[in-house]
C-alpha cells in the first residue's frame, strides 16, 4: 500500500518457451494483462517498459509468483495440446471501447479448431461493415493466444494478418487442427 492507503500497481513477468517461440507474460493482480510473442532480450526490454509507462508500474521478473503460476501452467499445457480453453483471470485494462468489445466477443465465441471472419466479428458486436476496425483491434491485441486473434481470418479464405507474424499464426492455426501441419 502507498501512503494514502491505495494498493500499489503491480506487475510480474516471465518468459516461457514454446512451440512458436519465447512468449513473454506479464499479470497484475486482476490477471493476466499481456502476452508477447518473440520475448527476445530486446522485445522483451521494449515490452516491459511498454507496460512500465501504460500501467504505471515497474514489472518485476517473477516466473514463480502465484499471479503468473496458473497462466504458464495453462499455456505450457495448450502448446503441449493437453488445453484448448483458456480459463484465467484477465486483465483487460491496455484495451478499451471497441477493441475490447471485439476482443471479449473473440474470447467468449470463438473456439478452439474454429475461425471467424473479421466481417462476421464486425457482426457480432453490432458493427457489420467493420471488418477493417475489428483487424486493427486484432492488431492491438495485448493478450495473444489466450485472446485467440489466430483465429480471425479473412472471409475469401485468405489467413489475413497476424501480430506476431503470419509463420506463428499458420502454426497456431495447425496446432489447433485449423491447418495441416507445415511441411518444413
Amino acid at each position: 500500500m502507498d501512503s494514502d492507503g491505495h494498493y500499489e500497481q503491480q506487475v510480474v513477468w516471465a518468459v516461457v518457451d514454446t512451440g512458436i517461440g519465447p512468449l513473454l507474460l506479464a499479470a497484475t493482480r486482476e490477471g493476466l494483462v499481456n502476452v508477447v510473442f518473440h520475448a527476445t532480450e530486446a522485445v522483451r526490454d521494449k515490452a516491459l517498459a511498454r507496460l512500465a509507462s501504460r500501467l504505471g508500474a515497474e514489472p518485476v521478473e517473477a516466473p514463480g509468483s502465484p499471479l503468473l503460476a496458473e497462466a504458464i501452467r495453462q499455456v505450457t499445457a495448450y502448446f503441449s495440446g493437453r488445453r484448448r480453453d483458456f480459463e484465467l483471470p484477465l486483465d483487460w485494462s491496455l484495451t478499451s471501447g471497441f477493441n475490447r468489445q471485439v476482443l471479449r466477443e473473440l474470447a467468449a465465441g470463438v473456439p478452439y479448431g474454429a475461425v471467424v471472419g473479421y466481417g462476421d466479428l464486425a457482426g457480432r458486436v453490432g458493427q457489420p461493415g467493420a471488418a477493417q476496425a475489428v483487424g486493427t483491434a486484432m492488431g492491438s491485441n495485448p493478450l495473444p493466444v489466450v485472446v485467440p486473434c489466430h483465429r480471425v481470418v479473412e472471409s475469401d479464405g485468405g489467413i489475413g494478418g497476424f501480430g506476431g507474424g503470419l509463420e506463428t499464426k499458420r502454426k497456431l492455426l495447425a496446432l489447433e487442427g485449423v491447418l495441416p501441419e507445415p511441411l518444413f
